[in-house]
């Protein structure tokens, strides 16, 4: 069976984005973005919720000439082979190749499809996320710990959901980011 992982970029203090909605602090440097390449290599599969998708959908055109960073290629190419799953009631059309919409968050389809799925599966955004830790389909998380405070904003775990977690590995990075993988138990 394939694994959803969740992965996030969070201040400190734990959010994602900040109380204006801002992430701009969150800007991965080369070595942390190579970081981030190597776990979206084996993902076949995105799940975004809207504005997640929203936010990545500028992979999607993102250039990829010689003047671009190495790691922004290669994200830029990952990104584009993998399959989207955009879960919105809202949206209408998708600005992407292999992308779908479904209108709600079915945790029983989920299921099925990482039964199904011959890859890894990723899911982004924190409210998506929590909804799949609350279901208890959440396998394992990869969170970029950044050396800022933001002092509120949006959670990127979710709120009145417990879950046990096992530390799998742990880095730190030379500009001060912690990746920290857990395992969900």
């Amino acid at each position: 069976m394939a694994r959803l992982i969740y992965s996030a970029i969070t201040s400190l203090d734990g959010y994602v984005e900040d109380e204006q909605g801002q992430f701009d602090w969150a800007e991965p440097d080369a070595e942390v973005m190579a970081a981030v390449n190597e776990l979206e290599r084996p993902i076949g599969t995105y799940l975004y919720g809207r504005r997640m998708y929203d936010t990545m959908v500028f992979w999607e055109t993102a250039d990829t000439g010689p003047d671009q960073p190495p790691e922004d290629r290669d994200f830029t190419q990952l990104w584009r082979a993998a399959d989207k799953v955009v879960y919105s009631r809202t949206l209408r059309s998708v600005a992407s190749a292999r992308t779908r919409i479904e209108r709600e968050f079915d945790p029983a389809a989920v299921h099925r499809l990482k039964e199904a799925s011959p890859a890894d599966l990723s899911i982004g955004g924190a409210e998506l996320a929590g909804q799949a830790m609350a279901a208890g389909l959440v396998d394992e998380c990869h969170l970029f710990l950044n050396p800022v405070i933001v002092g509120g904003g949006k959670g990127a775990l979710p709120r009145g959901v417990r879950a046990r977690l096992q530390l799998v590995h742990e880095r730190p990075f030379a500009g001060g980011v912690v990746h920290l993988h857990y395992r969900c138990v």
